[in-house]
């Protein structure tokens, strides 16, 4: 169970990351792209992936509506750089994994995401916490020439 103490300090990360998101900075040679939307809220998201050998070099997401949802794909955007794409896959599974309440993979660097765990609490607002992770997975699904990753 979490402390007030910690409910507190997780607030401000969201709150830090909403404010100043991550990843805003265009993409100079996107690989992949996809964008996703939340039609009962509003929340949208843009992400673009710059790929280098085998791994994610740049990322790009801009995300417009509430301040879970930026604030994911702000947390998104500092976690993915140098990862693979299997990598990523395993970060995406195993934050849907936290956001059903379900033990995390262990060996997986959640970064500030455990911050966002108390959402699950809302369970209206779990869409907007993972609709830049649905984003990213539908980016992941463009199946453009290898060539264009390396």
């Amino acid at each position: 169970m979490r402390t007030p103490d910690l409910d507190a300090l997780y607030r401000e990360v969201v709150l830090d990351h909403y404010r100043s998101p991550r990843g805003r900075h265009p993409v100079a040679h996107p690989h992949r792209k996809s964008e996703g939307k939340n039609p009962l809220c509003g929340d949208e998201v843009e992400l673009a992936l710059e790929m280098a050998d085998g791994r994610i070099r740049a990322v790009q997401v801009r995300a417009r509506g509430c301040s879970i949802s930026v604030a994911s794909g702000s947390m998104l955007a500092e976690l993915l750089p140098g990862k693979t794409l299997e990598e990523a896959r395993r970060l995406i599974k195993t934050f849907k994994s936290m956001m059903r309440g379900e033990p995390a993979q262990e060996g997986v660097d959640m970064g500030d995401l455990d911050a966002l765990e108390g959402v699950r609490r809302f369970p209206v607002r779990i869409k907007c916490a993972l609709l830049p992770w649905t984003t990213l997975e539908e980016a992941m699904r463009d199946e453009r020439s290898a060539e264009q990753e390396t």
